[in-house]
């Protein structure tokens, strides 16, 4: 596919009127060589500090005591497993099916009035997936998944706010879905639990992170499945994937390399705001855009996708997505639309934060008494 340039990005860092960092006066190379070297944490925390400070305004301060706390987890029933037990199990925890719960309430709720969004009838959402959390302000942890009585694992811990993505997929009996940016795996685990996969193309162009994916699917999908012609795990540059596969899939996910920025908040190794990935990570606009054109590519008409980041950045976030819409109008001649998620998100406010003023997409942000994301995702429909 043609590549956007770097014209493209500086326009979209215009539009997203991002706050530059100060320009550094100039001093000698020798005095800068006497610089502290912060570890990359810090880097980050300042980074995010100088730049979210601006985007979030007063929302900022809480966003930053939440990234800088615990996390909280999701365990994601394996319907691979004994399922019926695994579930047992998690309620004496006292933790709770919020997917479950959230569509419960949403049916016995009485209409009135016009509807704010499109008719709930008509909203699919990603079925069979169940995802047990601890109510708002519980810090309890979840104990290690067992081996279970099928030899596969019970549930599998991840942010919980992961699942929207694939919930807002909306997978349907018969799809063939890819997972363009796969690794480590858990929304792929997530999309095969809702047995509606009939071909799965789970991809990652690092084969590092491919191993990662293929350890978690040998810890919790049994061999047959694994085995047989209903999951591909490749190692391919997703960029290309509309001259590979143009016009396949009913069903895309965009999960693109962001920031990450709670990891990057947290830990040393591999993280992004390393002095040496600078480059790298100045580049991800670039990047991101791409990978989401490609993936809208591969989609077929009237098929939909959902990207989706771990990051904050409205850059990375609303500016990727018209990026993207602005290459494929422009480049190819493809018309697509972005889905609202207003009553998606009204489903699921009583265990995340969303953030009240995204323009394009829901953005989950951390809250102390909800910690979970960041997470954003746009549901966008192909149409031509």
């Amino acid at each position: 596919m043609a590549a956007l340039t770097l014209r493209g990005v500086r326009v979209l860092l215009k539009r997203a009127n991002f706050t530059a960092a100060p320009r550094r006066h100039r001093h000698k190379k020798k005095w800068a060589a006497t610089d502290p070297k912060l570890p990359a944490t810090q880097l980050a925390l300042q980074n995010l500090d100088m730049t979210y400070s601006v985007q979030f305004g007063d929302l900022w301060p809480s966003i930053r005591v939440s990234l800088l706390s615990e996390q909280k987890y999701g365990a994601l029933v394996n319907n691979f497993a004994a399922w019926d037990h695994v579930i047992a199990e998690l309620e004496q925890l006292s933790a709770r099916d919020f997917v479950n719960e959230a569509f419960s309430h949403w049916q016995l709720e009485p209409e009135s009035g016009p509807p704010a969004a499109p008719a709930p009838a008509l909203w699919t959402y990603s079925p069979n997936i169940r995802c047990f959390t601890f109510a708002s302000g519980d810090a309890s942890r979840f104990p290690c998944a067992r081996l279970g009585s099928m030899g596969v694992l019970d549930y599998y811990l991840m942010d919980a706010a992961s699942l929207l993505p694939v919930l807002a997929l909306g997978l349907q009996p018969g799809d063939t879905v890819l997972d363009l940016c796969a690794a480590p795996g858990g929304k792929t685990l997530a999309m095969l639990q809702t047995g509606c996969c009939r071909n799965l193309a789970a991809n990652d162009i690092s084969s590092s992170r491919t191993s990662r994916l293929q350890k978690v699917l040998h810890s919790y999908v049994p061999q047959d499945i694994r085995d047989g012609n209903r999951i591909r795990v490749t190692s391919w540059d997703g960029r290309k994937w509309g001259e590979l596969e143009g016009d396949t899939y009913d069903r895309v996910l965009v999960d693109v390399p962001c920031t990450t920025d709670r990891h990057s908040l947290h830990e040393e190794e591999n993280n992004i705001f390393q002095r040496s990935r600078k480059k790298e990570r100045q580049m991800l606009p670039l990047l991101q855009v791409q990978l989401l054109a490609a993936g809208l590519l591969a989609t077929k008409p009237g098929g939909y996708a959902v990207y989706s980041t771990c990051s904050l950045s409205h850059l990375q976030n609303e500016y990727v997505v018209q990026g993207a819409i602005e290459l494929l109008a422009n480049q190819y001649s493809i018309e697509v639309q972005i889905e609202d998620l207003t009553h998606f998100r009204k489903l699921f406010t009583d265990t995340f934060f969303f953030f009240p003023s995204c323009q394009v997409g829901e953005l989950v942000i951390p809250n102390l008494v909800a910690n979970f994301g960041p997470m954003y995702f746009c549901k966008i429909r192909r149409l031509t």
